[in-house]
């Protein structure tokens, strides 16, 4: 018996909810079933992809690892149904927007507060995306309008740019550096600091600038996403240098800003699929969008 759709399902389930009982409520099954289902992917695959640990299912590295390809194979239908929906929809007042996570809290939300005064019949899709997806699904012509902090015009499509600033430092109230109205590198040399992973663009391109000035700072904290960045900051973990959309969310709320001497350029651009077909409120959200990136840039110059 080859390998069916039905034990993926299955694999994807365990993998997700962690428990038979888990995955069977899930997918409106029952437990034996769901054993059933795979021990037999097991023996078709000849591979043990999870270790029975007191009544739980530990993954082993076999699945980990089949996990990740199955992961991607979901996002692309994920992307077809979404495709879909947009079609369906098309003619009805909607307007979809593909954007990275940090713009979904950021930017939007007052770009959406401006549009919504003379479009109140529009019905509005925020999906945000991290990177390489959000490249493929703006490639494959899926959202009518794409925001994006690469400046690597993707293929079919036409990319513009709508905001550009700099990169700015987020510090703790009360910390002895906010007596400067500006930092040098200098000053973080034995700082506490609250970092993005070794692999992020951002944080390469800040080690390279300490390593020139030969500073060290104390990396404290590695996380992922500016938001949580700045809120290990507000906790006194560390400062950290962060874009400056997610800084102005957090300032004020035990959080600070000061500017950096040395230019860290941050940039937002407007991606227009070529293919799809056009649609009217995109010109009129696009000037939404214009306006809210002026109102920060003048919020943070203050």
């Amino acid at each position: 018996m080859p390998l069916s759709h039905r034990h993926i399902e299955v694999f994807h389930a365990l993998m997700n909810q962690g428990s038979v009982t888990a995955a069977a409520q899930a997918l409106f099954t029952s437990q034996p079933t769901i054993s059933r289902e795979l021990a037999r992917m097991e023996s078709l695959l000849g591979l043990a992809l999870f270790d029975r640990v007191r009544g739980r299912l530990q993954p082993t590295a076999q699945a980990l690892a089949l996990f990740d390809e199955v992961q991607r194979s979901y996002v692309g239908l994920e992307r077809i149904a979404s495709v879909a929906s947009q079609l369906k929809n098309f003619a009805s007042g909607q307007l979809s927007v593909l954007c990275l996570p940090v713009f979904s809290h950021s930017l939007l939300p007052g770009a959406m507060a401006r549009f919504v005064q003379s479009h109140e019949a529009v019905s509005i899709a925020i999906t945000p995306q991290e990177s390489p997806f959000l490249e493929q699904s703006l490639a494959a012509q899926s959202h009518d309008l794409g925001l994006t902090e690469h400046e690597r015009e993707l293929p079919g499509t036409r990319q513009t740019l709508l905001l550009q600033a700099d990169e700015v430092c987020v510090l703790p109230e009360g910390h002895a550096l906010l007596a400067k109205p500006r930092l040098e590198l200098s000053d973080f040399a034995g700082q506490a600091m609250v970092s993005f992973p070794p692999s992020d663009g951002y944080r390469q391109l800040l080690d390279s600038l300490f390593a020139k000035e030969g500073v060290l700072p104390r990396q404290v904290v590695q996380t992922h996403s500016a938001a949580s960045v700045c809120a290990m900051v507000r906790q006194g973990l560390g400062v950290a240098v962060v874009n400056p959309l997610t800084a102005l969310e957090y300032l004020g709320h035990g959080l600070q800003i000061r500017p950096l001497t040395r230019s860290i350029p941050f940039r937002v651009s407007l991606v227009r699929p070529e293919r799809r077909p056009g649609n009217a409120l995109v010109d009129q959200f696009v000037l939404a969008l214009q306006a809210e990136a002026a109102a920060l840039l003048v919020k943070l110059a203050r």
